[in-house]
């Protein structure tokens, strides 16, 4: 551990013994700490000044959800939260991160997403998972590997999807005990948690569960299986009673909106401790997808609409994979901001498009960085200038299709190959509704006005120039805490 490090740590470690007795009183003065601290690093401003104005007003719903973080879960796991996510994931790795993208040209991400299986003991509706069949594994030497190269670039957050990654829970806990530094998530359909796998939890503090929802009982069971929302019901209140950190994950199709964020769903969630909530929207990928659980142009608009509205009402953090492109200007995959490795060891740009010229049995994660495809994507990015529109497949029909085969990358469903021109066409229609819609909802909100390039926002020297000077005074203004 370097010095920067070190001092980060401790002065952390330090801050969070005292705001856990008296969150709404303290977490301004961290706030502040923290602030103080980076207060001449140019790193992740704009999410700065957004917390600050949060700690600082008692009567915003985040606020309310930061403290009852503090008051709800352990406070060993809270402390290694912040070790591992502010610090090393975000203020020690982005700066490894830096130096490799500057070095070899590549985009490097701040996670990586892998499948320690493919196996799964449910078989849901519409999942991409289930293409890659149930026989395949990563070893623990090789996922041990993956975060080994990963930390060597400034890696420390990793995220497993699968299959199902709890079938693996034995390995899952030996990484994290040797992986102290980092954090890691995992997305479950929440069935195989025990008493026993939380006080595992409890033990290595540093593994989040993510379990899969697709709204109230009867939309869950009809998608995943007969009792299984009573299942994952039950692992919540396991993980509730011991203090345990809980996030759900929500796939939103034609046929569960608006239930999969109604008042009711949201509310009953934030009652079995629920504290965060992605929502993935449905992808037709794989020769056995559903095109039809597509949503409509109006039902992806309500989504953007209502997931927005809960953000500032309700004391949960609701994430849209999708629709929140646009604060992370466009698609973030290709390494951008993380790519994924599935059972097989492919290095797929995305987990949800399976194209790949790399596996890591054969290359290692900086030259899969490297590779035709996922400089392809590094090159093209964002692939629109309205970043309600990221995708290469979903809303740029033919984008996909042509970087592709520009790298003559192959599927990696090993059950059931799929032509990239067979997906492009699933999509066409849909890109196509999406469009102006889309269109129209850029228009009327506020935003930068991002450039067309790789480079994503502007110049390094024009940002520094024109947007980072009003977010560090807006950080300035809002970082004194009330007395």
């Amino acid at each position: 551990m370097g010095i920067k490090e070190f001092a980060a740590q401790a002065s952390i470690s330090t801050a969070l013994s005292y705001i856990n007795g008296n969150p709404e009183k303290n977490l301004p003065r961290l706030m502040s700490f923290i602030n103080t601290v980076m207060k001449n690093d140019t790193s992740f401003p704009g999410p700065r000044a957004a917390i600050t104005r949060v700690v600082n007003d008692s009567d915003n719903n985040m606020n309310h959800l930061l403290c009852n973080i503090i008051h709800d879960i352990d406070p060993s796991i809270v402390k290694t939260a912040f070790n591992n996510f502010v610090v090393n994931a975000n203020l020690v790795g982005w700066e490894k991160q830096q130096k490799v993208r500057q070095e070899y040209g590549c985009n490097v991400p701040w996670t990586i997403l892998m499948d320690p299986t493919s196996a799964c003991n449910l078989h849901c509706t519409g999942c991409w998972a289930a293409e890659y069949g149930n026989k395949l594994n990563l070893s623990y030497e090789e996922l041990d590997d993956i975060i080994e190269q990963g930390k060597d670039m400034g890696v420390y957050f990793y995220i497993y999807t699968g299959g199902e990654p709890l079938v693996r829970k034995k390995d899952l806990m030996r990484l994290c005990e040797k992986h102290s530094d980092c954090i890691f998530m995992s997305f479950t359909n929440g069935t195989l948690i025990d008493e026993e796998f939380a006080q595992e939890m409890l033990r290595v503090k540093n593994f989040f569960p993510v379990l899969s929802v697709e709204g109230d009982m009867d939309a869950t069971d009809f998608r995943r299986g007969d009792g299984v929302y009573s299942k994952v019901i039950q692992a919540m209140d396991i993980l509730h009673e011991n203090h345990l950190p809980i996030g759900i994950s929500c796939c939103y199709t034609s046929k569960n909106i608006p239930s999969i964020v109604s008042d009711e769903f949201i509310d009953e969630m934030i009652s079995h401790g629920v504290k965060y909530a992605w929502y993935f929207h449905y992808m037709p990928v794989g020769n056995d997808a559903a095109p039809e659980l597509l949503p409509s142009a109006k039902q992806r608009e309500y989504m953007y609409n209502r997931i927005r509205e809960i953000r500032s009402t309700k004391e949960i953090f609701p994430m849209d994979f999708q629709n929140d492109g646009e604060y992370l200007q466009g698609c973030i995959a290709g390494g951008r901001r993380y790519f994924h490795i599935n059972a097989n060891g492919d290095m797929d740009p995305c987990v949800f498009i399976h194209y790949s010229d790399s596996n890591i049995r054969k290359k290692s994660i900086l030259e899969g960085l490297c590779s035709p495809m996922f400089m392809q994507y590094r090159k093209n990015q964002p692939f629109n200038s309205n970043h309600l529109k990221p995708c290469p497949m979903l809303e740029n029909a033919g984008v996909l299709e042509e970087m592709v085969n520009s790298v003559n990358a192959h599927s990696t469903d090993l059950e059931s190959p799929e032509p990239v021109e067979s997906l492009t066409e699933k999509c066409r229609t849909y890109a196509k509704n999406w469009s102006e819609t889309a269109d129209d909802l850029w228009k009327k909100s506020h935003h930068i006005p991002y450039k067309e390039t790789h480079e994503y926002v502007m110049s390094r020297a024009q940002y520094e120039k024109e947007i980072l000077p009003k977010l560090n005074k807006e950080i300035e203004e809002n970082s004194q805490p009330k007395v």
